[in-house]
């Protein structure tokens, strides 16, 4: 799985045209200019649906279980959206049609893949709302034998308390960051203070367990953080956050 990589997409890219044009592009000209990279994954997130049923269970009390697949629905959907606006780009739901893409060597491809179906059947993770699709684009990650995820969203990654987005981070160092109040509010392309936080907590205990590297890009209309990264600039010009497992000093 080396030649794969796995990106999701935040509901901040998936909900703006210019976005995920921009998005889309980059990812296009990646898979084209990358020797080494010949699938690109694409996990929708939640976005606007999934917190539409977050504010619902709020108000009437769906139940855990209700909520939780409700709310995966909602990825599939979006999913189905992009490829209604990108019919080049195939959807599968089942793993084993995914895999056998992917084990396609002899053609490029960007590929969505709509979770539901095999988190339904791998009900593994736990049925609560700190569990988003980021923690899920990890999970799938894991099961696709990969050993770094790639979270697109509106930011640049995680920011310290002077407003610099920090570049390596490990599980562990974010939390005590957060709890000593050293991680910054998240601020949109407007300036305006959000609610979202920069990655779910139980998508850190993944990285943990899974070993698995988590990279947040930014993919707004006016930058291109995902081609930057994946290019031969120096890594003090590259711009994002990698977020990877604790080390043991043992």
């Amino acid at each position: 799985m080396n030649n794969v990589i796995l990106v999701k997409l935040g509901g901040k890219i998936l909900e703006n045209e210019q976005n995920l044009n921009n998005t889309i592009s980059q990812l296009y000209q990646l898979i084209e200019i990358t020797q080494n990279i010949n699938k690109i994954i694409i996990i929708p997130g939640g976005g606007t649906i999934a917190n539409f049923v977050r504010t619902l269970d709020q108000n009437i009390k769906l139940g855990d279980d209700l909520a939780h697949w409700e709310a995966i629905y909602a990825m599939n959907w979006n999913g189905q959206q992009i490829n209604k606006n990108y019919p080049n780009i195939p959807c599968f739901s089942q793993i084993s049609e995914l895999k056998k893409n992917i084990s396609k060597k002899d053609n490029k491809s960007l590929l969505i893949f709509l979770p539901f179906h095999y988190l339904f059947e791998n009900d593994l993770l736990p049925h609560r709302w700190d569990i988003t699709s980021d923690s899920i684009s990890i999970f799938i990650a894991k099961s696709l034998e990969l050993d770094q995820c790639f979270l697109i969203k509106d930011i640049d990654g995680i920011y310290n308390i002077h407003n610099k987005t920090i570049k390596r981070i490990s599980t562990k160092d974010y939390l005590e960051y957060k709890k000593s109040n050293q991680i910054a509010k998240i601020t949109n392309i407007s300036d305006n203070i959000k609610n979202s936080k920069p990655i779910d907590l139980y998508a850190l205990k993944l990285i943990d367990e899974y070993k698995i590297r988590c990279y947040i890009l930014n993919g707004i209309y006016s930058k291109s953080r995902i081609l930057e990264y994946f290019s031969k600039l120096s890594d003090n010009i590259k711009i994002y956050t990698e977020i990877h497992h604790q080390i043991s000093s043992e």
